[in-house]
């Protein structure tokens, strides 16, 4: 069991789904995983699950609000990254070339976070821990893993990140044949990047999740039974693992990850 008590600065510590319909998205995923829930208020009349494995939070769910939906936002997942100060990791974002989305608030007694779009238009979270530190667990089956950004432009998302977080970075060739940067926090991978091809269609840069499963066919099969749809058939990856992305019922794309016994 891999429990986590804290996270260094610059570490993917958390992740979580703005949905359209957070009900049908819980028992989605409480099926998939065999994740228990505990719905916490979070104003009148929301809401914000928790995902629990083995009494640890492992990630997290909330109903999109009715501008996003208006707007056109699709449900998709958010990756969160610890940071030791968020207001003066936001302002470094911005000087960087980052959009402040969201600026630094107070998320009640758990922490402190801001939204930020990378200069290639990707979008995550800066988290300042407070009572939530993240992730209770991570980086064993049923939680994620991994965390990838994909975009169209690597040397610019390279810059911006290893400037912010003082990652660097280690280049690979991925299950595609083409470039695969590695950040690096220290001696320990901290995230991945890959470059958005044009045969993909009209992705957006995006930041991707990966949730580890003991048997990834396994694991389709069963998405797909319960409404889910699997957007790419499995690719094994040499030394890694086999991966396959999926789309929940409400749209929102993931992926899963049979790893190899020994990687982490």
């Amino acid at each position: 069991m891999t429990e986590f008590k804290s996270y260094a600065p610059g570490t993917f510590c958390w992740v979580d789904l703005a949905t359209t319909d957070a009900p049908a998205a819980k028992k989605f995923y409480a099926e998939l995983f065999g994740w228990g829930t505990t719905d916490v208020p979070t104003g009148e009349s929301s809401t914000y699950t928790m995902f629990e494995k083995g009494g640890n939070s492992v990630c997290g769910l909330y109903q999109m609000d009715a501008a996003m939906q208006q707007q056109g936002y699709p449900p998709y997942w958010l990756s969160h990254i610890s940071v030791q100060n968020v207001d003066d990791s936001t302002e470094k974002a911005r000087t960087l070339g980052g959009i402040v989305l969201q600026a630094p608030c107070d998320v009640m007694e758990s922490g402190r976070m801001s939204l930020i779009q990378d200069p290639t238009g990707a979008v995550v979270s800066l988290w300042q821990p407070k009572q939530h530190i993240g992730a209770g667990l991570a980086n064993e089956p049923a939680t994620f893993c991994w965390n990838e950004l994909q975009t169209k432009q690597l040397e610019a998302a390279t810059g911006f990140y290893t400037q912010l977080f003082g990652w660097t970075t280690r280049k690979s060739t991925n299950a595609l044949g083409g470039d695969y940067i590695e950040f690096l926090q220290g001696e320990r991978s901290a995230a991945g990047m890959l470059e958005i091809q044009a045969d993909w269609g009209e992705v957006p840069p995006n930041w991707v999740v990966y949730f580890a499963v003991t048997n990834c066919d396994a694991t389709l099969e069963k998405a797909k039974a319960i409404g889910g749809h699997v957007d790419m058939a499995p690719i094994d990856l040499e030394d890694v693992g086999r991966f396959a992305i999926i789309q929940d019922p409400q749209g929102a794309y993931f992926t899963v990850i049979q790893l190899q016994e020994g990687v982490n």
